[in-house]
Parts: structure tokens; C-alpha cells; sequence
């Protein structure tokens, strides 16, 4: 996300904010110290190249926005040509959350739905683990695999691992998080953290009074999605002038969420702005709200369907930029692709619509349960719907 898009409980691997000093909850950033330093991963160029994809039109078919690419750059892939059916395998950074379990039963259908082509598919779950992530890419490395799908735990760290499974020969598609590497054949994910950050952070300031204060909810640190999320996020709230009281991380737990938001009322009355770099926990962040007696202030969320139901139920003055669970079908589509010698777009940046007020009914649906994603892109694949359910 949120967008992870969300992650939770992974291994932490290097801060990148600056901690002046303790907050109310004793995490990231102290009460009323602004937004800090800006993130070692902020990048000026990605950041501006983001925010002008945001309203770039996409190429591809219209009903299919996993297939879609924003600005694409077409690269040879002729030397992995080769027959199949193929063995595809793929290194998870983790099933964690919602999200990620949304996506993978998502990429599994996709799987289903191209059983003509591919013989096996195999699996395996870091379970939020660098080193595990590490031994995993190794041990597939000497697997058979025509193809190798990363969703990374961590940037840096995974970035050796992944290099190795360049240099062994084998077509590399890298999705969801980034590694700091060109070596793989493609990166696909949507326009990514800046676009979904600064959707966010412009809709909450906008929406709030002048100077206001706003309390940022992040997940964890060191995965650059997350990372460039509250790095653009940081950019329009400086630019807006609000006052930041609070960097805190929640570790995508409602029950820590809660008592964040409780800690922040508690000390200054009244918050006038919540922004979160995922959505997992924004319906904690709602409660906490209305156990105080408070009025839940100008939020964002992401399309996670129990943050959808309670915004419309509660009329709330809110926003979802997603990072679309669809994104997991790609990664399945680009390897089929690769293997037959197509070129595909380097990187492969996806579509990353918003939700807002005037298009929330059209993402709510009440047969689904609540920790789903609205943007799964599900519809038309095998097991829809009682698969995700």
C-alpha cells in the first residue's frame, strides 16, 4: 500500500527517518517536531516522473488495468525464449496481512487461469524474513524454474539475492517492492509510494484548517514503497505548512493504532488530520475517534473494504489512494510473456486509480468480507468470488 499498498510485522531493516526525540507513544518522531528530515530514499527525479504519471493515459486494453503500462519502455526478452509449458516460481516477501494474502489468491487464480502454459507453480513464503527471503531465492536458484517472480521483504537487502538470480541466467520479474538493481528483466508495480503519498497528503491538507495538526500513521520503516510514501507525503505538508505533531508507527496493529490516537488526543485535544502510508489500520484510527467523543478529522485509507463500508456508513471526509492488489496478476503475465520471447515495458508501471467521495459506491461490495481489496482486478478469474472469501 496500502496501498500496502500494507505490510506488517516484517523485519526492519534500517530506519530512514530521524528520531529527534520520544513521542507520546515512544515511537517515531517527537510531538510537534514537524515532518524531520527528508527519507534517504527520496529521489527528486522519481518523485516528479510519479506525480506526472498520475495523470499519464495508460496503454493496453481498458477492461484490463493488470495489463495496462503507463509510459512504456519496451525491452528484448528475445534470448529466454524457450517451450513450454513452464515452471514458474515465485519468492514471497510474505502472507502476512490482508493485502498480500488478497494478492496472492489473486496471482494464484491467475496461475489457474494459464494451466495451459504453465506445468508448476511454486511458492515460497519468507514469512517477513530477510535472511529466510535470501535462503529461499538460493534454494530456487537449483529448482528447475523457467522463470523467477521476487516480491521483495526489503530493498537493500534483498538486492544480492536477486542479483545472484540474474547472474544464474534466469528471467527475473521483480513486483510490488523494488530492489536496488536493474539486473531483472522487468519491475512491475503501480506508479508507486509518491503518487500514493502525495494523493493523500494534498487531499488531508486541503481539506483541513490552516496550520492545523495532523498526526501521520506509518507501518514500519525500510521498505521503499513505504519509505517514498511519507517521503512525498512529507513534500506537500511542508508545502501546505500544516503542523505535524506526530510521526508514529503502528506496526499494522489496530490495537497500537488506537492507542496512538488516544495518546495524541489526550495531549492536544483535537487532531485535525489523519494521513497513513496503508490503509490496514485506518478503521482503528476511526474508532479511536469515536471511543473519545471526537470528531473523526479529514483522513486517507486505502481500498481496503472495511475502511470503505465505515466511510460511507459514517459520511466521512475521507480519501483512498490504492495500490492495487491487480498488480499480482502482472507478475504471472509478464513471465508467460518473457518466455515466449515478447517484449514487455521496463519498468512496467500499472495504473493507480483513487477512490473518492463522488466513486466510493462503485467500489463497495457487501458479499465481500472486510479485509478485502476493492482493486483485485477479480472478477473474471477462476474461484471469483468464493476464493477470495
Amino acid at each position: 500500500m496500502a496501498a500496502l499498498a500494507a505490510v506488517t510485522l516484517l523485519a526492519l531493516a534500517g530506519c530512514a527517518t530521524d528520531e529527534p526525540a520520544a513521542s507520546p507513544s515512544g515511537s517515531a518522531s517527537a510531538a510537534g517536531s514537524g515532518t524531520g528530515d527528508q527519507s534517504k530514499f527520496f529521489v527528486q527525479a522519481d518523485y516528479d516522473a510519479e506525480l506526472a504519471l498520475l495523470d499519464t493515459a495508460p496503454t493496453g486494453p481498458a477492461d484490463k488495468p493488470w495489463e495496462q503500462v503507463l509510459n512504456p519502455t519496451m525491452v528484448d526478452t528475445a534470448k529466454f525464449k524457450k517451450a513450454g509449458p513452464h515452471k514458474i516460481c515465485f519468492s514471497n516477501a510474505a502472507l502476512n496481512n490482508p493485502w498480500r494474502q488478497v494478492g496472492f489468491k489473486t496471482m494464484q487464480a491467475e496461475v489457474e487461469a494459464q494451466r495451459s502454459r504453465i506445468k508448476e507453480f511454486v511458492h515460497v513464503d519468507a514469512e517477513g524474513k530477510d535472511q529466510k527471503q535470501i535462503a529461499d531465492i538460493n534454494d530456487l536458484l537449483g529448482k528447475g524454474c523457467d522463470a523467477l517472480i521476487v516480491s521483495p521483504n526489503t530493498t537493500a537487502t534483498l538486492t544480492p539475492a536477486v542479483e545472484a538470480a540474474c547472474r544464474a541466467g534466469l528471467p527475473v520479474v521483480v513486483f510490488d517492492r523494488g530492489v536496488d538493481t536493474d539486473c531483472p528483466v522487468t519491475f512491475i508495480n503501480p506508479i508507486g509510494g509518491y503518487g500514493f503519498g502525495h494523493v493523500g497528503a494534498e487531499f488531508v491538507s486541503q481539506q483541513m484548517k490552516p496550520g492545523g495538526k495532523v498526526l501521520a500513521l506509518r507501518i514500519l520503516p525500510g521498505v521503499d514503497v513505504l519509505e517514498t510514501r511519507w517521503s512525498a507525503a512529507k513534500v506537500a505538508f511542508d508545502k501546505a505548512k500544516v503542523d505535524v505533531v506526530g510521526v508514529e508507527f503502528t506496526d499494522g496493529d489496530p490495537a497500537k493504532t488506537k492507542k496512538i490516537v488516544d495518546d495524541y488526543l489526550q495531549r492536544y485535544g483535537t487532531i485535525d488530520g489523519i494521513w497513513m502510508d496503508a490503509g490496514a489500520v485506518a478503521v482503528a484510527a476511526v474508532e479511536a475517534f469515536q471511543d473519545a467523543g471526537k470528531p473523526v478529522p479529514p483522513m486517507n485509507g486505502e481500498d481496503q473494504l472495511d475502511f470503505l463500508k465505515i466511510w460511507k456508513d459514517r459520511k466521512l471526509n475521507a480519501i483512498a489512494p490504492t495500490y492495487p492488489t491487480y498488480q499480482w496478476r502482472t507478475p504471472i503475465i509478464a513471465a508467460l510473456r518473457i518466455l515466449d520471447g515478447q517484449q514487455v515495458s521496463n519498468p512496467w508501471k500499472l495504473p493507480q486509480p483513487t477512490i473518492t467521495r463522488e466513486n466510493l459506491d462503485n467500489y463497495l461490495d457487501p458479499g465481500m468480507p472486510p479485509l478485502h481489496y476493492a482493486m483485485c482486478g477479480c472478477a473474471d478469474l477462476p474461484g471469483y468470488p468464493q476464493r477470495w472469501k
